[in-house]
């Protein structure tokens, strides 16, 4: 007989009555785990402090005065919790006030330790130590967690000088070069019991700010020039053929249009056998990958016969002769790039960088004209200033190229 075919035990059995009693004693609850205590902050605890607050599992004391400088929110929200205290008051005298003691915090919800750590610190610093965040020894994290939690509470001015500070530091040559791209979470879970009360989680070391970390801090708090910092680095990336897919869903969730219209390119050449192994790229990605192949290639063989508007030089004898000339050399230096260089059809970007080259070595006699420059011998440098606009407004509108319209 299998053990699934034992009878069941009656309710009223010893043994059914034995384990009822123990589950009501709660004696076989003793080995499950609880809730971990919370524990005070040992650097922000502040004896003469007069606010207790509770973020995570960790105990902050500090000075109400401190927390609504700046005309925060906390400002509001202490307001808030008066009058509600003050209610309470008016219905129960022994109501203890949310905030004066470790028994009844301020509990903030949706932050960290770390992030409140370093708002206390920045409230609460000395000035040689407000002085090393904006030098090489800054603590990056630290800033980053400033950042966010600035944001949210409302600290303007605390927030942009922390932003200067990440942009200071952010902009050293080389700053990026250990910068992850993004936290892989390879990490295991560490199991768990059945019915088992979770304890509360304990924040372990904070890792690096990560480049998709600081491009969505710049891009929510509206810094430009942090942003610019990480968009030449997604640019670089691209330029090296790493973490694409991740460059394209960044670019296009805070509409980084340089780095979509690269991210897109550059994807676009690697050819539809990758776009297929690529499990990341949604279906309207893939969608503009192909509407972007066909109109860049679209836009290649109507090229030569468009020549950029050239401005004339004030020596200009014959500006009607001198912009023929320009369309004959237009086209020239668009043919013999390739011819140097075979590229793909669709890498227009590629083919426009090349005939830029070959022009700038034609007007800087680097190699010879073949008479091409005879034509417009006081326009020369206007040439080689049209083909290279015409290059950069096609690079800033690589984007638009792949539109969802196929």
């Amino acid at each position: 007989m299998d053990q699934d075919d034992h009878p069941a035990l009656p309710p009223d059995s010893p043994l059914m009555t034995m384990t009822h009693s123990f589950l009501n004693d709660g004696m076989l609850l003793l080995s499950m785990p609880g809730p971990r205590p919370p524990s005070r902050d040992l650097v922000y605890y502040i004896n003469d402090g007069n606010s207790v607050l509770l973020v995570e599992n960790t105990l902050f004391k500090v000075h109400r005065s401190v927390l609504t400088k700046d005309k925060s929110a906390f400002e509001t929200m202490f307001q808030l919790s008066g009058e509600t205290d003050s209610a309470r008051s008016d219905s129960s005298m022994t109501a203890a006030q949310e905030g004066e003691s470790d028994d009844n915090p301020i509990r903030l919800q949706g932050d960290t330790a770390d992030e409140f750590r370093a708002l206390l610190w920045a409230l609460y610093a000395l000035p040689h130590e407000l002085t090393s965040a904006m030098s090489s020894d800054a603590d990056c994290t630290q800033l980053v967690c400033l950042v966010r939690i600035t944001h949210k509470y409302q600290f303007r001015s605390v927030m942009t000088w922390a932003l200067s500070a990440l942009h200071h530091y952010y902009s050293r040559p080389g700053a990026f070069d250990d910068v992850l791209t993004t936290v892989a979470s390879n990490t295991p879970t560490p199991p768990t019991l059945p019915h088992a009360v979770p304890a509360t989680p304990v924040s372990g070391p904070a890792h690096p700010p990560t480049l998709v970390q600081i491009t969505e801090l710049a891009a929510l708090c509206e810094r430009a020039d942090l942003l610019e910092c990480a968009m030449a680095r997604w640019k670089r990336l691209i330029g090296e053929g790493r973490d694409l897919t991740l460059a394209l869903t960044i670019g296009e969730r805070f509409n980084l249009r340089p780095v979509v219209g690269l991210a897109y390119h550059a994807l676009m050449l690697r050819g539809k056998t990758v776009w297929d192994a690529e499990r990341a790229l949604t279906r309207t990605q893939r969608v503009r990958l192909l509407s972007g192949y066909y109109a860049l290639t679209k836009l290649w063989d109507a090229l030569p016969g468009q020549p950029p508007a050239l401005t004339h030089g004030a020596r200009c004898a014959s500006q009607q002769r001198c912009a023929k000339a320009f369309g004959t050399l237009w086209r020239t230096v668009l043919e013999t790039g390739t011819q140097v260089m075979p590229l793909a059809r669709e890498d227009l970007l590629g083919r426009i960088m090349l005939a830029e080259s070959v022009m700038k070595a034609m007007v800087e006699r680097e190699i010879p004209s073949q008479g091409f420059l005879d034509g417009l011998p006081h326009c020369r440098e206007s040439a080689l200033v049209a083909t290279s606009m015409r290059m950069r407004e096609i690079k800033d509108s690589l984007a638009d190229y792949f539109s969802d319209d196929f």
